[in-house]
Formats: C-alpha cells, structure tokens, sequence
C-alpha cells in the first residue's frame, strides 16, 4: 500500500520507524529538505499548505494522512472526491484546524469545554473577567497561538486577530486520552495520562502513566470519548487533551487529528504504541492492544536557552547507562530554543519512582549546539 503523510517532521518518523516491520511504502511531504522523515521515507518537498501541491502529492496514494493539522483540508476534500482515502476526514480536520469552528463543535455536541466568546479583532470583544485565555483561531500548537491574560497590563498584550477568548480553569491535572477508530468501527482508547507541563515553555514536559485520577474523572473522560468519536464520524487517532478542573470536573481543552506528544510513552509503557495504532487505522486492520504494562513516563528533549545550530547531546551517555531509559531523538540536525530535539521514556513499579527517575534524567542531560 503506498501511504502518503503531510508533515515530514517527528510523529511521521516514529510512523514509519515502527511501520518498517510491515510491507508498505511511505511517502511524505514537507517544505524542509533537512526534516525528520527525509532520509526514512519517499520525499517530496513542498508545502502541504498549498492546494496543488497537496493534490500532486497525494493523487497516486492509496491513503493520505497528516502529522500536522495545518495543512490543506481543501485540498484533502478534493482527494476524496476523486476516490482517495483520507484518514482523519477532511471534514473533522477542518473543524480542529480551526479554533473558533472547534470551539462550537464542542458546544454543538454537548461536550464539556470552557466558556468562551468568539472575537474576529479587537473591537469585537465582550465584557469578560480576568484571567482568561487568548487563542488564535488558526496556526497555533505547542503552546503558540495561546496566552493567558491575567492583569490589566495583559489586556494592552492581546492579539487583534479573530481568536477564542475562554474563562481560565481553576487546574488540578492536566489529562490526555489518545482514541483511535478504524473503518470497520472499532475503537480503542489509551489509558488516560497525566501531563505536566514546563512553565516557561508552555510545552510538555513530563507524561506519566497511567494518571492518578478517581473512578468518577475516569467515567466523566468515558463519556467525553464517546461524545467525540460519535460526533466526529470518522477513522482516525485523536488526541483529546482535558483539564480536571479543583472541584473534579473535567473539561476538554482541545483535540489533535493525529499522533501526539501525550502519547509517547507507549512506546514502551503499553503492549503497543500509538504509532502501531495509528498504522493500523490507517490500513484498517484490527486494532492493537493498548493495556498498560507498568508505570510509565516521558520527558521531553528540547533546546537549551542561548543555543542555535548544530545540536549536540550533552549528558546522553549518562541516560545510556539507566536501566528502563529509552532513547529517542528525531533526526533534526539544529537546534534552538524550546525546539523539540527528541524524548526519554521511562518504566517505573510506581508513580513515585517514576516521578524519581524523570526528574533525574531530566538533570542529565541538554540540548545545545556545537
């Protein structure tokens, strides 16, 4: 089967990477050359943006899928009007892509999200009290696109371009499940991890599964599944990122149309990972055992403050020598500031080792330039 992806970064490597035991062939598209799936797939550079170039791409493919939603879904429309299977639907990629119309999915379907009112610029804006979010409507991820207005001074900060503006949850645990539902029905979910998140960053920086929560957040987080994948109507593997808000209640935050980072420490944390999920969606194939077999964790590799270029792997030989430390990096040959560089996961007999180890590792090693 000749399986084409939009987005040549991580998650279509990992993709692939586990893929290659199976006989299919790989093709990605991305405007970088020097990107992760480059020298692992069948490349074409180009921007999977543009309308053509994701038409040209995907026209020969016996199924197009993403690793970024920023992509065009107009463009996917057209591949299945003309026979090509596209998985997730252009349909729900266009809901999620976009803030506001995801916002009022969520509404429209009953499943639990922060208030919110929607503004195209500044003038728009509707009496709402302090703290609130600011999300831009089209383009963000890893933390872009978002801010937290708190103070009047704040305020004079926000972007005049259409976004969501949604009260702030009082946060006790940031969540995440990964669903995933093949075409002959079957759906499968992850056990529900916990997310800890850097700060400064705004990026993930600590998974750890499986979340420490009650029966009553894991029946609320049921539900919510459910709701989406019958709202969504189609195949695919869905991040659904949650908030337990202090009073117990939990809310969706927002939901990825793809692999995601809150899902990396299946790799070797469950009986399968994210990645042999995803492959079997995309193929339409059983769908893979997800259950837990220990405690597990994932911290992320990101650069190092005041270091641009060539990256260099300060400390990794030192994580080599851990037992239950696995290793791996994304094939990027320069790093940045709070670039993502690549991940350690961790196997654990309980959470607080677990919580031990992460925090350990993550003291050994950084991500900075030659």
């Amino acid at each position: 089967m000749k399986i084409g992806i939009l987005g040549g970064g991580q998650l279509g490597r990992m993709l692939i990477q586990e893929a290659l035991k199976y006989d299919d062939e790989f093709h990605t598209l991305d405007p970088n050359s020097d990107c992760s799936c480059a020298q692992i797939s069948s490349f074409t550079q180009g921007n999977f943006n543009d309308f053509q170039s994701v038409v040209d791409f995907g026209k020969d493919k016996d199924v197009v899928s993403i690793e970024i939603e920023h992509v065009s879904a107009a463009a996917l429309e057209e591949l299945e009007n003309h026979g090509i299977k596209v998985i997730p639907s252009s349909h729900i990629i266009k809901i999620i892509q976009q803030k506001i119309i995801q916002k009022e999915f969520y509404k429209e379907n009953g499943i639990p999200s922060p208030d919110f009112q929607v503004i195209q610029s500044l003038k728009d804006v509707i009496k709402i009290d302090l703290p609130f979010v600011q999300k831009l409507n089209a383009g963000g991820y890893d933390g872009k696109g978002v801010q937290i207005i708190r103070t009047e001074d704040d305020v004079e900060k926000m972007w005049d371009e259409p976004s969501v503006l949604e009260n702030l949850v009082d946060i006790e645990k940031e969540l995440s499940i990964i669903i995933a539902k093949n075409e002959a029905g079957e759906i499968k979910t992850f056990p529900v991890t916990e997310m800890i998140a850097d700060p400064k960053l705004n990026l993930l920086d600590f998974n750890i599964c499986p979340a420490e929560i009650s029966a009553d957040v894991q029946a609320q987080i049921d539900k919510i599944a459910e709701q989406f994948t019958t709202a969504a109507n189609s195949s695919g593997l869905f991040a659904i990122e949650l908030f337990l808000d202090k009073n117990g209640k939990v809310w969706v935050n927002e939901t990825a149309p793809r692999l995601h980072n809150s899902g990396h420490q299946t790799q070797e944390g469950n009986a399968n990972s994210q990645f042999e999920q995803f492959y079997r969606v995309l193929k339409n194939l059983p769908l893979a055992d997800t259950s837990v077999r220990q405690f597990s964790g994932m911290l992320n590799l990101v650069g190092e403050e005041n270091f641009t270029g060539k990256a260099k792997y300060h400390g990794l030989e030192n994580v080599l020598k851990l037992p239950n430390a696995y290793v791996h990096l994304y094939g990027k040959t320069e790093t940045k500031p709070g670039r993502k560089m690549g991940h350690i996961n961790v196997l654990a007999n309980s959470r607080e080792e677990l919580l031990e180890q992460l925090t350990h590792i993550k003291s050994l090693v950084k991500v900075i330039a030659e």
